[in-house]
């Protein structure tokens, strides 16, 4: 399911907006605060933003420019001025469309469908090429071995880095240190399971938020390890 995030301080437009996004299939969170939705942009894998210009606290400008700085998904931005400078304004921020208020459900269906189905072409053809995993706040680049939590970039050895893409390539699966040793690891360390569970230790401290209670990389007590699509 595709997902987007509102960022509108008028709660009863954005409640609207939702209304119909959610009867197309989409999953909405909403935010009416400027700097907490900037925020939830930056952290979260949205599909495609729905931004206001005229918010209360940070201006809307000015929320595309840091989104646009760290991030490629589309932005369509919304205002009741209907001045063609701000429509420049927007779209040499990297806004990807501009709707004015009113309009109508319909219209705004259309355009999300849009640039939606736009950018997960192009997403594709790029993934593709570069053979990238996108997947619980991770870039996970199979190719150059690189990997970005929340954007920024972070180092792996060669054997954390194979069992990072391993987990990452088989999402909600249990794997028990014997079967993630012998996939992994083979002959070359054979008697040595221990290994598994301190290389799982590293790679939580370096993509989950709180080690000590991880998201991500979940023990699945008795059965092994799970990477769970969050």
């Amino acid at each position: 399911m595709n997902k987007i995030l509102i960022i509108e301080d008028q709660i009863d437009i954005a409640e609207l907006q939702k209304d119909y996004l959610t009867i197309n299939g989409y999953e909405v969170d909403i935010y009416t605060d400027g700097h907490e939705g900037l925020q939830a942009a930056l952290k979260i894998d949205y599909d495609l933003i729905i931004l206001d210009i005229m918010l209360g606290d940070i201006s809307g400008f000015n929320i595309c420019k840091h989104i646009r700085s760290k991030k490629e998904i589309p932005i369509i931005m919304v205002t009741a001025l209907s001045e063609d400078i701000d429509k420049i304004r927007g779209l040499g921020l990297g806004a990807d469309d501009y709707m004015t208020k009113p309009f109508s459900p319909q219209e705004l269906i259309a355009r999300v469908k849009a640039h939606i189905m736009r950018y997960k072409r192009l997403i594709g053809i790029t993934n593709q090429q570069l053979n990238v995993i996108k997947i619980s706040g991770l870039t996970i680049e199979a190719d150059s071995r690189r990997v970005y939590h929340l954007d920024e970039e972070v180092i792996f050895t060669t054997r954390e880095f194979d069992l990072l893409l391993f987990l990452a390539s088989n999402p909600n699966i249990v794997f028990s240190k014997e079967s993630l040793f012998e996939k992994l690891w083979g002959f070359e360390g054979y008697g040595d399971i221990r290994t598994i569970a301190v290389h799982i230790k590293r790679v939580r401290e370096k993509i989950e938020l709180n080690p000590s209670e991880p998201k991500i990389i979940e023990t699945v007590w008795g059965a092994g390890y799970r990477f769970n699509n969050i």
